[in-house]
């Protein structure tokens, strides 16, 4: 506590000496420990990110004042890197705003300024002040300036930028930069993409952090809000409600879109391994139990071959050939595979002739009392082949009324040709 009334007490005594600073044209000088400090030569310069650094020198101690932007305003040192007074002795040690103090000296960082008052942007010279309080590395010396000055300072390197970055452009920036990030869990959003959250909360991050460089930080908001983004991963509850929604939309699949959302679930129980463990292992068993498979390639996922609902896909066998469903790529049996049956626009299988049984377990998919396997070509040339043309001739009467077959074996062999022409009526206009 003694140390810090000290310093205390030594700073406002640097403080209280500013009148006594005699001022020079062009100059760099200030108040330090009662005594004026002049530098014998002093320039500017400014680097390829606009970062501006003054510095000046009395051939065995240096000053530097290191600032983000090149514009005519008031920088806070002590709290943000990118703004910083820094001291070299004679010795080599090194005293920068950006070391904090001891907590034994203080628990506060002490704050300086430097302000740039007048900027001759036609000549290159810069003319402002600065105060500050700078601690070695241990936290436990310190050097202060007060009263500084710098007075037509000249620019050696660099250039000044025409558009420079200030600080309301960080803010506006940062703003930008947040409604992007709170957009990637939006309310209304089926799911958050993890990928999406990351790579917009570490952009949220890094404006952050230019918002600091640019504005400083003086009460730590901002770094608080750094430190909450944490690590930039979704949550676990983000990854758990991921998971249901997925498996809401896996249950309610279709033939038409099974793989997408078979695939969608499996990814969302990964990732919800992922974002909260699997301690139980209970996670895995489900990922383990999904079959997003389609093992004879006809369209139709294993999921939806099990027509006996008994779990078991081997004895299910709709046309009887021996072949389970989930193995034959002509379920029904009829000679046109099931990948080449009638599906509507979503890939769902059709139902041609509205008997309730979807075409590719259809033998008779047009319901024309002729087995599929016994009608191809299109006769009448409109376009629809035979197997799904209910009037194969085109004559307006349908093949079911004109005789195509008497003993309803499905079999054409016995169909009436009234005329003997060699052409049954069916296949006749």
């Amino acid at each position: 506590m003694k140390k810090l009334i000290l310093l205390s007490l030594t700073f406002l005594m640097l403080i209280s000496c500013g009148d006594e600073v005699q001022f020079n044209t062009p100059a760099f000088q200030g108040d330090r420990a009662n005594e004026l400090w002049r530098a014998k030569a002093f320039s500017a310069t400014i680097d390829a990110n606009g970062f501006l650094l003054i510095t000046g020198t009395n051939n065995v101690e240096t000053v530097n004042l290191r600032i983000p932007s090149v514009t005519e305003s008031t920088f806070v040192v002590g709290n943000v890197n990118a703004m910083e007074a820094e001291y070299l002795d004679g010795f080599g040690t090194r005293f920068s705003t950006n070391n904090r103090p001891d907590p034994s000296v203080s628990i506060y960082p002490e704050l300086g300024e430097i302000v740039i008052e007048e900027i001759d942007y036609t000549r290159g010279l810069f003319t402002g002040t600065f105060k500050f309080l700078a601690f070695d590395a241990s936290g436990l010396n310190s050097v202060g300036y007060t009263n500084g000055i710098f007075y037509r300072v000249p620019l050696i390197s660099g250039s000044i930028p025409a558009n420079p970055i200030t600080c309301p452009d960080a803010e506006m920036d940062a703003d930008t930069a947040l409604l992007a990030y709170e957009a990637t869990f939006d309310s209304s959003l089926e799911f958050v993409n993890s990928a999406d959250f990351e790579l917009a909360c570490n952009a949220y991050r890094q404006a952050l952090i230019r918002q600091q460089n640019y504005c400083g930080d003086l009460d730590g908001n901002v770094q608080e809000i750094i430190d909450a983004l944490g690590s930039c991963e979704i949550s676990c509850t983000q990854a758990t409600n991921n998971r249901a929604e997925a498996e809401m939309q896996y249950n309610a699949a279709t033939i038409g879109n099974f793989n997408e959302k078979c695939t969608q679930y499996i990814l969302y129980l990964q990732e919800q391994i992922q974002f909260c463990g699997d301690a139980d292992g209970s996670i895995q068993a489900e990922i383990d139990s999904v079959d997003c498979n389609d093992d004879d390639g006809d369209g139709v996922p294993n999921a939806f071959e099990d027509f006996n609902g008994d779990g078991d896909l081997t004895n299910d066998d709709i046309d009887g050939d021996g072949t389970p469903n989930y193995l034959d790529n002509d379920d029904d049996g009829d000679g046109v595979l099931t990948a080449d049956e009638a599906v509507d626009m979503d890939g769902n299988p059709m139902d041609t002739d509205g008997d309730g049984d979807v075409d590719y377990l259809d033998n008779d998919d047009d319901g024309d009392g002729i087995l599929t396997n016994f009608e191809s070509g299109d006769t009448d040339g409109n376009g629809v082949d035979d197997y799904l043309d209910d009037d194969d001739d085109g004559d307006s009467i349908l093949t079911i009324n004109e005789n195509a077959d008497p003993n309803a074996d499905g079999n054409p062999v016995d169909a009436v040709d009234s005329d003997m022409d060699g052409t049954p009526d069916y296949l006749q206009a």
